[in-house]
């Protein structure tokens, strides 16, 4: 009985942190941002490997194809970014989807639009370097 007690007054603090700091807006909006300069990104010549962009909040996935008409999935080329930006910007992502071209977000709740420049920064040159 004592632990429950413990594990909900834990829980209680966090939820009163999450609201006190404006963290769930702080999440909305950022992540509203990031989706917006993704498909921005995607609007470019070289950012046509991106075939769609779609999350909630900080959840956000980019399915990689190379074909946008077709949806051909681009799951090497998205292989390649994936390692290149672990190992050249340090920024971790993974991959999902049943074709595994789906590149997946999950930042803190900390990530703000400067994380977010920061990483589309990143990836626009890393997809530019794998388009070569």
């Amino acid at each position: 009985r004592q632990d429950s007690l413990q594990t909900c007054a834990a829980g209680l603090a966090v939820l009163d942190v999450i609201e006190r700091e404006g963290l769930q807006q702080h999440a909305f909006e950022t992540g509203k941002h990031l989706r917006t300069r993704l498909e921005e990104l995607a609007a470019t010549e070289h950012g046509a490997l991106i075939g769609d962009v779609r999350g909630s909040g900080l959840f956000v996935g980019v399915e990689f194809v190379t074909d946008r008409a077709t949806k051909e999935p681009a799951t090497a080329h998205l292989s390649s970014i994936v390692t290149k930006l672990v190992q050249e910007h340090r920024i971790l992502t993974s991959v999902d989807g049943p074709h595994s071209n789906v590149l997946v977000m999950k930042p803190p709740l900390a990530f703000d639009k400067t994380d977010v420049e920061h990483f589309v920064a990143a990836l626009d040159q890393t997809m530019r370097e794998v388009a070569l």
